[in-house]
């Protein structure tokens, strides 16, 4: 990883266009303005915007496993779980743009996914190799969760 750790919290309102702006900090570490990134599905209230190119990368290698494996037969038997990585696969991301002034348009599907409502409240939260649009009861149960394991993972990570 060559970029720096993209960190924060800031509290942003969810306009009546679907617009947010991401913090100029945290998206100049992403991608230039007008640059395509990639919104993702991640958790009920939870989205992540990635490096177009980053994401591309992994996910490309990662599909072409998959598909190199389903014509050498060894996914047979397995189809069910086939299917279910096709369907999400399908749904879980989409190309976006951060507009002026590092707008993001939330798109249809991914609305409803976060959960706010315009003029809504929402997180934006640099996760280190990308940034999350959090609602804020979804973060905080969340951080609630997993601070305890600060600690822990930090020393796991830096030793």
């Amino acid at each position: 990883m060559s970029r720096p750790l993209i960190r924060g919290e800031f509290r942003r309102l969810l306009d009546e266009r679907f617009r947010v702006s991401i913090p100029a900090e945290l998206a100049e570490l992403l991608a230039a303005e007008g640059e395509e990134c990639i919104l993702a599905k991640e958790q009920a209230g939870a989205l992540s915007l990635w490096n177009s190119t980053d994401w591309g990368q992994k996910l490309d290698a990662g599909v072409r496993l998959i598909e190199d494996k389903i014509e050498a037969g060894r996914l047979e038997g397995r189809i069910e779980e086939v299917q279910g990585f096709g369907r999400l696969l399908s749904t879980r991301h989409t190309v976006v743009r951060l507009a002026g002034r590092s707008r993001l348009v939330v798109p249809e599907g991914y609305r409803e996914f976060l959960g706010v409502a315009p003029g809504g409240e929402l997180l934006v939260v640099g996760a280190a190799i990308c940034i999350e649009l959090w609602r804020p009861d979804a973060w905080f149960a969340y951080v609630q969760e997993k601070m305890p394991e600060f600690r822990r993972l930090f020393d796991r990570l830096s030793s």
